[in-house]
C-alpha cells in the first residue's frame, strides 16, 4: 500500500461552535474568479455579513452577471489590494499566471497587515506552481461539493462539509480565520476536517481519476459497449448502465454500501458480491496504485501543466472524441424525455395541491 505522510494526527470535525465569526469582522475577502465555486463563496460570505469584492479581468463575461446579483466587482489586481483575505477560485492551470501578475505584487508590498492567500484546492501550493512570500498566511478551505451545491444548501440553512489546511501561519490566527471563513460559507454547519495541502491534493486527484470521473466514466461506457455489441437495445443499455447509477449512488450517499445493499434486491446484492471482484481485479488495484504513484511523484501534475502550456491540444481532442460516444447520442433524447415527464408531473401535482390542502 502506498502511504502518504501528513502532519495532522487527529481526526476531528469542527462545527459552528468551534468557529468564531469575529475573526472576519472588519476584513474584506477578495474572491478571485466568479465561476462555480467563486459565485457561491462570494454570495454566501456576503449573506453572512462579510465584506466581499470579486476580482475579474476587465471585459470578463461574468462581470455584469456578478454585479446583477449584488456583488461588488473590481479588476483582479484592485480586488487583491482591497482584500485582507485573497481567495483564489480560478482554474488550477490559470492560477499561477494570475498570481504572478496581480496577486504577488500586492501580497509582497503590503506592510499594514498580514494578508491571507487562500485556496480551495492544494494543487498549486503542493506542486510549487505558486510559492508565496513567507510574510503572509496561506491556508485552504475546500468544500466537498460543486459550487451550485455550496450555494443551494447554504440557502436552505445547511452546509456542504469542507476540508481546511494551514500552510503558513504568520499571523498566528490562520486556523481561526480558516474556520471563520468556513462558517461564513456554511461549511461548519456540516463539519470541517483538518488536513494538509499534500493530503488534500493527492487524495482529491486520486478520487477524481480512479473513481469519481475516470473510473466511473470508463466503467459506464465499457458496460454500455458490452451490452450493445451483444445486440441489446441501446436505450435499454443506457438505462441499465447510466440512468440507474444515480439511484445506487444516492443510496450509498445516504447510508453507505450496507444501506445500498439492503435497499436493492437479494439478487442484485448477490451479484454485487460475486461479480464486483471480477470487474475490480488485482490488475485494477495495481493500476490504481500506479495512478496514486504518478500523483505522489508529481508526474501527473507535470504532464497536465505541460498540456496546459501547449494550449490543451490533446485535452481538447479527447474531449471532442468523448462527446461523440454513442452513449451520449442515445442518452440526450432520453434525458429530455425524462425532463419533460418531471415537468409534467410537477405541474399535475401543483394542480392538485389546493384541493389536498
Amino acid at each position: 500500500m502506498v502511504k502518504s505522510k501528513t502532519t495532522v494526527n487527529k481526526t476531528k470535525m469542527y462545527y459552528d461552535k468551534d468557529a468564531n465569526a469575529r475573526y472576519l469582522k472588519d476584513k474584506t475577502v477578495a474572491i478571485i474568479g466568479c465561476g462555480s465555486q467563486g459565485h457561491a463563496h462570494a454570495l454566501n460570505l456576503q449573506e453572512s455579513g462579510v465584506k466581499v469584492v470579486v476580482g475579474l479581468r476587465r471585459g470578463s463575461k461574468t462581470w455584469e452577471k456578478a454585479e446583477s446579483v449584488g456583488l461588488k466587482v473590481a479588476e483582479t489586481k484592485d480586488a487583491a489590494k482591497m482584500g485582507d483575505i485573497i481567495m483564489m477560485l480560478v482554474p488550477d492551470t490559470a492560477a499561477p499566471e494570475i498570481y504572478k501578475k496581480d496577486i504577488l505584487p500586492v501580497a509582497r508590498n503590503d506592510k499594514q497587515t498580514v494578508k491571507s492567500l487562500v485556496f480551495a484546492h492544494g494543487f498549486n501550493i503542493h506542486y510549487k506552481q505558486i510559492v508565496p512570500p513567507k510574510t503572509i498566511d496561506v491556508w485552504m478551505v475546500a468544500p466537498k461539493g460543486p459550487g451550485h451545491l455550496v450555494r443551494s444548501v447554504y440557502r436552505q440553512g445547511f452546509g456542504v462539509p469542507a476540508l481546511f489546511a494551514i500552510h503558513q501561519n504568520v499571523s498566528g490566527k490562520a486556523k481561526q480565520l480558516a474556520l471563520a471563513y468556513g462558517r461564513a460559507i456554511g461549511a461548519t454547519r456540516a463539519g470541517m476536517l483538518e488536513t494538509t495541502f499534500k493530503e488534500e491534493t493527492e487524495t482529491d486527484l486520486f478520487g477524481e481519476q480512479a473513481v469519481l470521473c475516470g473510473g466511473v466514466s470508463k466503467l459506464v461506457q465499457t458496460a454500455f459497449e458490452v451490452l450493445t455489441s451483444a445486440g441489446y437495445q441501446s436505450e435499454l443499455a443506457y438505462f441499465e448502465c447510466m440512468h440507474e447509477l444515480k439511484l445506487i449512488v444516492d443510496l450509498m450517499y445516504q447510508g453507505g454500501l450496507n444501506a445500498m445493499r439492503y435497499s436493492v434486491s437479494d439478487t442484485a446484492e448477490w451479484g454485487d458480491y460475486v461479480s464486483g471482484p471480477r470487474v475490480i481485479t488485482k490488475e485494477t488495484r495495481k493500476a490504481m496504485k500506479a495512478i496514486l504513484r504518478d500523483i505522489q511523484s508529481g508526474k501527473f501534475a507535470r504532464e497536465w501543466i505541460q498540456e496546459a502550456r501547449g494550449g490543451f491540444k490533446k485535452f481538447k481532442k479527447i474531449r471532442a472524441r468523448e462527446s461523440q460516444h454513442k452513449i451520449e447520442k442515445v442518452g440526450a433524447p432520453l434525458r429530455e424525455m425524462m425532463r419533460r415527464s418531471r415537468v409534467l408531473a410537477s405541474t399535475e401535482k401543483n394542480q392538485f395541491l389546493p384541493t389536498l390542502l
